[in-house]
């Protein structure tokens, strides 16, 4: 996907630097582009799995997709196991991003530095590929794309597929926080307790049943109080590639959230919202943050408080 709208091009640092078209290309300008020395592509398939445990409880299971990189990639493509390679093994809260030194060490690792220009992919260009999104531009690497259609597309057009690992040079991954685009439980707990502007509007967006509470995981369900529901698979179509910009804009304004409003979006584990800050982002509403800790951390906490039901819902 090309331009819209006119969001503006991510360009490098220099002349000759390759110059992203957006935050979200196609494969046919990956394709073109395989092989130019800035370019990076990063393979993140992975998976959310879920048991049912009866009486509207899930259990949920973390996967990378290794297997699948290995039987099959985008030529060029290095591998991102987005619950190893990315996250903190100390943090009690599952999947929770990880240490810069640990994050900054992982991309330098697959050769991203600052002039590279980085496109991630999952299954479909999903939120596994806008969590890598996200997490690059929390560390300061704005430089970075998502692949619309990601893997699956790829295939069903047809395009090369190799199953060579790709030798790269190391690069130096210097991070630089942006701690604006991250929220902490007590950025969300201090919104909770006072609600009104300036303070940020807060987004789920998981499923309406996780939202409602009828179904949980964890001790407690529903949805942090005065959060509004916005589904991340909203703003993509039935085959996983985003909608126009025109139909995303749409679901954003029936869900109430004009472009000035500060946002911090969640999930269960910080994963599925980095899908909303990402179509905000292209749309023109800027950048809100991400709460990495989620359902994952707020829903385990007693002490914190909790609505079930939705807006309207007797």
């Amino acid at each position: 996907m090309g331009q819209d709208e006119g969001h503006p091009p991510i360009t490098g640092a220099g002349d000759g630097i390759l110059t992203l078209p957006d935050a979200l290309v196609d494969g046919d300008w990956l394709a073109a582009h395989l092989g130019h020395p800035d370019l990076r592509v990063v393979d993140i398939r992975g998976y959310v799995r879920t048991t049912d445990l009866g009486g509207g409880r899930q259990r949920a299971e973390y996967l990378g997709a290794r297997d699948e990189y290995d039987a099959g990639h985008i030529p060029g493509a290095t591998y991102v196991d987005w619950t190893a390679d990315i996250i903190d093994p100390d943090d009690p809260v599952p999947a929770q991003i990880a240490p810069a030194d640990t994050f900054a060490r992982a991309m330098a690792e697959r050769g991203i530095g600052p002039e590279s220009a980085v496109v991630a992919y999952d299954h479909t260009g999903g939120h596994f590929a806008t969590r890598l999104w996200w997490a690059l531009r929390y560390h300061g690497h704005d430089r970075v794309a998502v692949l619309d259609g990601g893997w699956n597309g790829w295939v069903t057009a047809g395009r090369p597929v190799t199953t060579d690992l790709p030798t790269v040079p190391a690069a130096a991954f210097t991070p630089r926080l942006v701690p604006a685009l991250r929220a902490g439980v007590d950025d969300l707990a201090a919104t909770v307790g006072h609600p009104g502007p300036p303070a940020p509007r807060i987004i789920d967006a998981r499923d309406r049943e996780q939202y409602t509470g009828a179904t949980r995981r964890g001790p407690r369900g529903g949805h942090i109080p005065g959060a509004i529901h916005l589904p991340s698979k909203a703003l993509v179509e039935a085959d996983g590639r985003w909608k126009s910009l025109p139909d995303q804009r749409a679901v954003v304004e029936a869900a109430g959230i004009a472009p000035a409003d500060p946002v911090i979006a969640y999930c269960n584990g910080g994963v599925t919202a980095t899908g909303v800050l990402f179509a905000l982002h292209r749309l023109g509403y800027g950048d809100g943050a991400n709460y990495d800790g989620s359902w994952n951390e707020w829903g385990e906490r007693a002490d914190l408080p909790v609505e079930e039901g939705a807006p309207g819902q007797e």
